[in-house]
């Protein structure tokens, strides 16, 4: 595996509407645990996120590993990596804990691609960006 870097943390509070018919947390839901805390770790590093930006960070692929169920009531800790660090492109991986247990309950990987919105073409991670997260 390529090198990463732990690059943020949240904490995320399991909302009972997050369980299915089986009583543990839908798999779609980690997908939007991981998009949280990348989300939050965008802004905080001064990126701007939403409607009427010129460039913004998109999806190009996902992946999840479900280990463990998470059921409701409990927190579960989003770990952040990034790593394979491109042009254009960083590929982040997540690990899913719930708090008060060590045991890994998931863990998956997205990679972002940064691109003109009027384009939809790819376009260099912003310099800002690419020094934060520091790797080659």
């Amino acid at each position: 595996m390529s090198e990463k870097k732990l690059v943020h943390v949240s904490m995320i509070p399991v909302r009972w509407g997050d369980m299915d018919a089986y009583e543990h947390v839908n798999n779609t839901i980690y997908f939007r645990y991981a998009e949280q805390c990348r989300c939050e770790w965008l802004e905080q590093i001064g990126m701007k996120l939403g409607i009427g930006q010129a460039e913004a960070p998109v999806i190009v692929n996902a992946s999840c590993s479900f280990l463990i169920p998470v059921t409701y009531p409990s927190t579960v800790e989003v770990r952040m990596y990034a790593g394979s660090l491109g042009r254009s492109s960083v590929v982040t991986h997540y690990e899913m804990r719930v708090v008060g247990d060590d045991r890994l309950y998931a863990e998956g990987a997205a990679k972002v691609v940064w691109i003109d919105v009027a384009t939809g073409k790819s376009r260099p991670i912003p310099e800002a960006l690419r020094s934060r997260i520091g790797l080659a």
